[in-house]
């Protein structure tokens, strides 16, 4: 009987601890990923039992970062390693995503559902944008955002008006007009983020700054 509540005891102890490490040991990897991109201000990472870590599974991940860069691909990775999350939040006070610089980004993670909410002004828009090329924002419903884009894009030197949003999963932009409906841009495109709408708003005019958001799922 003493050895069985020794035995006992020992599990205790062991569960005790793993309990205690395994998320602080998870958070340390987490951050060491994120902190490739930029600078990690924060990461907590909870998980019942602990011993789910080993398997990959977790249940809540909060991440605070401050300035972050990488590319739409990387972006996509990072997203697909947290799929074993239940719950994520991660903010940014700043993302440089591709050539486009927002501000104040937040991502949530439900689930295999995800949000990303971020500002940025027209400048950064103008300057992601290739030489010659502008932009204007007309309106967002439906998960699509409509634009009037001049500058040659889709082929045309000329002011054309624009949809972007999810099509199959891609993020993919397609000019308005019986002539030019054949044509697709695609933005974005991975095996694992599957885009289901797009949103855009002006939330202040001086400087010009708009709200920017987009709904995912990984698959």
């Amino acid at each position: 009987m003493r050895l069985v509540l020794l035995g006992l005891g020992v599990v205790l102890v062991l569960l005790v601890a793993a309990q205690i490490a395994l998320p602080r040991i998870a958070a340390g990897r987490i951050s060491s990923r994120v902190g490739r991109y930029g600078k990690v201000q924060s990461v907590s990472v909870s998980a019942w039992p602990a011993l789910k870590l080993l398997w990959g599974k977790v249940d809540s991940v909060k991440v605070r970062a401050g300035s972050l860069a990488l590319s739409t691909t990387q972006a996509a990775k990072l997203l697909w390693e947290a799929r074993g999350v239940d719950t994520m939040d991660l903010s940014a006070s700043s993302v440089k995503v591709g050539p486009l610089q927002v501000e104040g980004a937040v991502l949530h993670k439900r689930g295999g559902l995800m949000s990303a909410h971020a500002q940025t002004t027209e400048s950064e828009v103008r300057a992601a944008l290739p030489e010659g090329l502008e932009v204007k924002l007309l309106g967002s419903r439906e998960g699509q955002v409509e634009v009037q884009a001049s500058g040659g894009l889709f082929g045309v030197d000329a002011s054309v008006d624009a949809l972007a949003g999810g099509s199959e999963g891609k993020l993919v932009a397609h000019p308005l007009g019986l002539l030019l409906e054949g044509f697709q841009l695609t933005l974005f495109a991975d095996p694992h983020v599957f885009v289901e709408g797009v949103a855009a708003g002006v939330q202040s005019r001086s400087p010009l700054t708009y709200e920017l958001s987009m709904s995912a799922s990984l698959r």
